[in-house]
């Protein structure tokens, strides 16, 4: 019986070293099992900020681990997003990603291609506008266009290369004097047209409302095709002989060569978060069309059309 027992002990005790080497292999196999850093690329209180600390909470809730909001700022949300793409490609790390990075691809100096990230969803599309100070001497559009002819008036953007800039840039080429100045913090951007260090902000909506409500800036000029129905005393940029409309959209982003099954978990937890009747009243708040949600599936395409959109409004280089 001894010869039995000093038998089976080596035996139970490998088998025992087996089951202990697959343990970790099958944690990492049930995703996510630890939190997943949410990467802001814009200084807080920004529309990118807004919407990440919007949906963490129901993010949470969904995926059953915690998301931290952080926020790098920087190179018109390059910094940010380079934070994420030198991250593994394990899904522990997503990004906002919005249409003003997005436009800085129309550098062709630019490090990063769109194949280096693979969108989760796209969860808010908003139109945007420039905005004056409620008190501003500028009180239509004509008013910019007679002034621009005179002099340089200075426009605050989230940085140089973004859709902001590509709007001043266009108006640049009708012969006005808009002068960009880049503010990559949402707060300072907001500061310099409120304090007259700016003429104009260039802003979406949604993402000034507190200062709309407050009668602390209004929009001088929107930038869909037809005008808004809440704004509809402000002329739409179509309307006035100017046909540029770069909608604002805000997406989750991930690393190209994260697992499918890994982005599919994180987009249907935010198709859960979308369908939401929280949801749907925060983006009416935010003067967001109601179908702003594109999954995983569908928000490539759909990036790719808005780069095409961009490179018809950028310089020729």
């Amino acid at each position: 019986m001894k010869k039995h027992y000093t038998l089976r002990i080596p035996v139970l005790a490998g088998l025992a070293a087996v089951f202990s080497m697959l343990q970790p292999a099958l944690a990492q196999d049930k995703y996510p099992s630890r939190p997943i850093e949410f990467i802001v690329p814009w200084g807080p209180g920004g529309g990118a900020d807004q919407l990440a600390r919007k949906i963490a909470p129901a993010l949470e809730k969904e995926l059953k681990v915690s998301l931290p909001v952080i926020n790098v700022a920087g190179a018109t949300g390059q910094t940010g997003l380079n934070k994420m793409l030198t991250s593994a490609a394990d899904g522990y790390s997503v990004s906002i990603f919005i249409a003003d990075t997005l436009a800085v691809l129309m550098d062709p100096a630019t490090k990063w291609k769109i194949g280096d990230l693979v969108p989760a969803a796209v969860m808010i599309r908003q139109p945007s506008a420039f905005f004056v100070a409620e008190m501003s001497p500028l009180k239509t559009w004509a008013d910019v266009e007679r002034e621009a002819r005179k002099r340089p008036l200075k426009v605050a953007i989230t940085g140089f290369g973004s859709a902001d800039d590509l709007h001043v840039i266009f108006f640049k080429g009708k012969g006005y004097q808009l002068t960009a100045v880049p503010f990559p913090k949402p707060a300072e951007r907001y500061s310099s047209v409120l304090g007259g260090h700016a003429d104009l902000l260039y802003e979406q909506l949604g993402d000034v409302k507190s200062f709309l409500d407050g009668k602390q800036m209004r929009p001088i000029l929107i930038f869909p095709e037809a005008r808004f129905p809440a704004f509809g005393d402000v002329a739409a940029s179509y309307e006035l002989g100017h046909p540029i409309a770069i909608s604002q959209f805000r997406s989750i982003a991930m690393k190209a060569g994260t697992a499918a099954q890994r982005v599919k978990a994180v987009s249907e937890a935010l198709a859960k978060v979308a369908a939401t009747d929280d949801y749907k009243a925060w983006l009416k708040d935010q003067y967001a069309d109601e179908k702003s949600f594109i999954g995983a599936d569908g928000a490539v395409a759909f990036m790719n059309r808005e780069l095409g959109t961009m490179r018809k409004y950028a310089p020729k280089k």
